[in-house]
């Protein structure tokens, strides 16, 4: 069984060590800074293997440079279709990264969107989503589309409610204000903003959280749920026909008025 430790790095960047229960062997996802990865690799007398890239933003590819200059044998592997630098392994949907020292393999998914080349690494009932989803929230579209990044959150959502969700940003208290704008009378959401900021005062990230709790808190998940689609279309002012327009209705809103 796998064992993840938060690394933070920058504002509110969130680095992900994976090791197991030896902790011996480590695999790090998305170092945007290397400085403090070196820092816990040391401190934890970890021998890192690998680095999982989720896509080429600065902060997710930044310490790869230095962290080869001191582990010189680390493969990274990386979305194929993205340029990433040092990558030695590139993948593409349906892939499998296999961590034979951790007994562990992750499943790689096309998650495309905030990104036009974003993946995930999903596997051991986790889900290394990068930018793609957060707590209450998803990520931004730049060189991607809103409708791949519709069909990523759809894909997502099809994984078991039980999966444990590592995104790379502490967005989830910020993330709710906007979820309260959609949905002012959801109680689970102020349930959900009451343990956030127990987590928060105590020191604690909000992440990981369970992707089953975004069925019932993330505005992004909830497209099919009536009060979301009235107020997707009371913000557009006209009669939304799919999903796919009821969530980019609220991503645009959210971009142009909330952020």
């Amino acid at each position: 069984m796998i064992q993840v430790i938060n690394i933070p790095a920058f504002a509110d960047n969130y680095i992900w060590l994976i090791t197991n229960e030896e902790r011996k062997f480590g695999v790090i996802v998305d170092p945007g800074d290397a400085e403090p990865v070196l820092a816990e690799l040391t401190q934890r007398q970890i021998e890192p293997l690998a680095l999982l890239i989720t896509h080429h933003h600065r902060d997710h590819v930044g310490g790869i440079a230095k962290l080869l200059e001191v582990y010189p044998h680390l493969i990274v592997y990386g979305p194929a279709h993205e340029t990433i630098p040092h990558r030695t392994h590139p993948l593409q949907d349906g892939d499998t990264v296999e961590l034979a020292e951790l007994k562990a393999s992750f499943q790689v998914l096309d998650v495309s969107g905030h990104t036009a080349g974003h993946i995930a690494y999903y596997g051991e009932e986790s889900l290394f989503c990068g930018d793609t989803i957060f707590g209450c929230g998803c990520g931004r579209v730049f060189d991607g589309s809103l409708d791949q990044l519709h069909a990523a959150l759809q894909r997502l959502a099809k994984l078991p409610a039980s999966t444990l969700v590592y995104c790379a940003h502490e967005y989830t208290i910020d993330n709710i204000g906007f979820a309260k704008w959609v949905e002012p009378d959801n109680q689970d959401l102020d349930l959900r903003l009451e343990e956030c900021w127990q987590l928060r005062e105590a020191g604690r990230a909000t992440v990981p959280f369970n992707l089953g709790n975004e069925f019932i808190t993330n505005p992004f998940l909830r497209t099919h749920i009536p009060e979301v689609i009235a107020k997707a279309e009371k913000v557009a002012g006209r009669e939304l026909q799919t999903q796919a327009e009821i969530f980019a209705t609220l991503r645009i809103w959210k971009d142009t008025e909330y952020d």
